[in-house]
C-alpha cells in the first residue's frame, strides 16, 4: 500500500468524477463555444458573487495572468515571504509581468494591515517602483495551511483602497479556509479585485484552475491567458471534473482537516520530532531533531512506502487528501510511532 502525502494535487478522479467527464457537452473553448467550461465559469462568479470568470490549465498561470492584469513593468508587488507566487511560481513576477516583490516578514504566511502599511512607500517618487498591487495566500502553503483571520484581511482592503492598489486572492486552497473558518465565498467575493481557486488540490480535480473579478478584468485575462499559451479546446471534459469536484468535494474537506490534526497530534508525540506547526486544515509542517538528517528520514520513511516532501528551511510537509483512505491513516500513524 502507497501512501502518497506529497500533496493534495497526488488524488485520481473518482469513477463518479471520471463518468461526468465522459458525458461532458463539449465545443471550441478559445472561441467560448464550450458549453461546460461556460457552465464552470458562470457557477464559480455566482458562487462568489463577482461578474465573471475564466477557467485555467493551472492555479499559476491564473496568478500570473492576475499580476499582469493589475501591474506595469517596473511596478511592486506586496506579498509575505512564504507567498506561492513569490517562492513556488518560477520567479514569473518577475519574468512575465517585470514587476519586483516587497516581501513582508510575516507570522506563517500571514502578514498585517499595519505591516502592509509600514511598508508602502510613496508614489509620487520617481525614484522607486511604482506600487501597485497586494497578493494574499489563503490557506498559506508554506505556513501549513493556515488560515487568515478575515477581519485582518479587510483592514488590508481599507489600506489598498487609501492607497490605490489592487487587491488580489490566491486561493489555492480557499475551500479549505471556507469549510475550517466556516465563512462563505461571496465574503470574500466582495472583498477581492481578483480570486484564484484551484480545483486539483484539495477538491479532487485532475486539472484545473478558475480565475474571477469583474467583467473588464476577466475580457483582459482572456487575453493574457492566450499570449501565456494558455486557451484550450474541448475544456469541458476538465470543466466537468471541476463542477462534480464543487458539487461533491467540498464539505468533505474536513475528513483532511481531521486526520491531518491526527497526524500532527502523533509527531507531536515522537521524540525524534522537534516541532510540529499547529494545523487548521490538512497540511502539517513539522521539523525533526538536529542529529536526523531530512533526506534519510524520507528515505527511511520511502521504505515504508510513505511519500512527503521537504520545504527548505528544515521543515518537512505531509498533506492529507481525497484519496488518503481511513486504512492508510491507521498504517501511518503506526509507522511514525515505531520509528
Amino acid at each position: 500500500m502507497e501512501i502518497n502525502l506529497i500533496s493534495d494535487t497526488v488524488t485520481r478522479p473518482t469513477k463518479e468524477m471520471l463518468a461526468a467527464m465522459m458525458h461532458a457537452k463539449v465545443g471550441d473553448d478559445v472561441f467560448g463555444d464550450d458549453p461546460t467550461v461556460n457552465e464552470l465559469q458562470v457557477k464559480v462568479a455566482t458562487m462568489f458573487g463577482m461578474e465573471a470568470a475564466l477557467f485555467f490549465p493551472s492555479g499559476t498561470m491564473a496568478n500570473q495572468v492576475a499580476i499582469k492584469l493589475h501591474t506595469q513593468p517596473g511596478d511592486k508587488m506586496y506579498c509575505d515571504k512564504y507567498a506561492h507566487v513569490y517562492n513556488f511560481e518560477g520567479g514569473g513576477a518577475a519574468f512575465n509581468s517585470g514587476v519586483t516583490c516587497s516581501l513582508l516578514n510575516g507570522k506563517r504566511g500571514m502578514f498585517t494591515a499595519m505591516q502592509l502599511k509600514q511598508a508602502l512607500t510613496d508614489k509620487g517618487n520617481i525614484h522607486l517602483p511604482y506600487s501597485s498591487l497586494v497578493c494574499i495566500e489563503n490557506t498559506t502553503n508554506k505556513g501549513g495551511g493556515a488560515c487568515w483571520d478575515f477581519e485582518e484581511l479587510k483592514k488590508i482592503k481599507h489600506v489598498c483602497e487609501e492607497n490605490e492598489l489592487k487587491y488580489h486572492l490566491d486561493g489555492a486552497r480557499l475551500f479549505n479556509a471556507l469549510v475550517a473558518k466556516n465563512e462563505s465565498p461571496k465574503q470574500y467575493g466582495a472583498l477581492f479585485d481578483t480570486i484564484s481557486i484551484c480545483l486539483s488540490k484539495g477538491l479532487g480535480a485532475p486539472v484545473g484552475s478558475v480565475l474571477m473579478g469583474s467583467k473588464l478584468d476577466m475580457q483582459k485575462a482572456s487575453r493574457i491567458r492566450k499570449l501565456f499559451g494558455g486557451g484550450m479546446r474541448q475544456a469541458g471534459y476538465l470543466a466537468a471534473a471541476a463542477i462534480y469536484a464543487l458539487d461533491n468535494n467540498v464539505e468533505r474537506l474536513v475528513q483532511d482537516h481531521e486526520k491531518a490534526k491526527d497526524l500532527a497530534a502523533v509527531l507531536t508525540e515522537c521524540d525524534f520530532v522537534k516541532h510540529v506547526e499547529p494545523v487548521e486544515t490538512n497540511i502539517v509542517i513539522f521539523t525533526i531533531q538536529d542529529d536526523i538528517d531530512n533526506d534519510f528520514f524520507i528515505a527511511k520513511m520511502k521504505e515504508k512506502n510513505i511519500f512527503f516532501i521537504g520545504m527548505g528551511e528544515g521543515k518537512l510537509r505531509m498533506v492529507t487528501h481525497l484519496d488518503y483512505t481511513d486504512e492508510m491513516h491507521q498504517k501511518c500513524i503506526d509507522i511514525l510511532r515505531g520509528f
